[in-house]
């Protein structure tokens, strides 16, 4: 608990709501020559991309996490405190018991990042071979009228996430029984 705690909740939780677009904006200010990271020439980069998509995850992650770890400290909290454990000592017990809806908060970020189009755009050019991702590759051949290609793309990139999907699926069950 400290001042201002709600507010930083709020802000946190209307950040998971960031239009891409704006993330991809402010990364590209703050990179382009006359922004503050300009010198290091960081723009229409693979990192810039990154830089794009750690705006735009995070805080998902973040927020669900919060929210996670709060509502296990309250119903834990008596129990925890009757062994010793309050405040930081209490974080790992609370994430290990929590692990399976932390998975979830992962994974919703690799949604937002999988489905991203907009801040790579921006900030990554999509340069062919070098800033182009499959999400811009589908807006780019979907513009050029190259459908086929376009569709097979998206194919493949759902396939992917119903895959990590999948695994963590399975990666989560197999836990639950050694766990329980």
């Amino acid at each position: 608990r400290f001042r201002g705690r709600s507010a930083v909740i709020v802000c946190l939780n209307a950040l998971m709501g960031l239009p891409p677009v704006v993330a991809g904006l402010v990364v590209f200010l703050m990179l382009s020559r006359s922004g503050p990271l300009g010198p290091l020439g960081l723009l229409f980069t693979p990192t810039a991309m990154i830089l794009a998509q750690v705006l735009l995850v995070l805080p998902i992650v973040i927020a669900l996490t919060r929210q996670t770890v709060e509502d296990l400290w309250g119903e834990y909290r008596d129990h925890l405190r009757s062994v010793g454990l309050e405040g930081v000592r209490a974080i790992p017990t609370l994430l290990f018991d929590g692990r399976f809806a932390l998975a979830t908060a992962l994974l919703a970020g690799f949604g937002r990042a999988s489905a991203e189009v907009g801040a790579v755009l921006i900030v990554g050019g999509n340069i062919a071979g070098y800033t182009r991702t499959m999400t811009t590759a589908i807006t780019l051949e979907t513009s050029k009228g190259d459908l086929p290609l376009a569709l097979g793309l998206g194919l493949v990139l759902i396939a992917l996430t119903l895959a990590i999907n999948a695994i963590a699926f399975g990666a989560s069950r197999i836990g639950a029984r050694y766990a329980g």
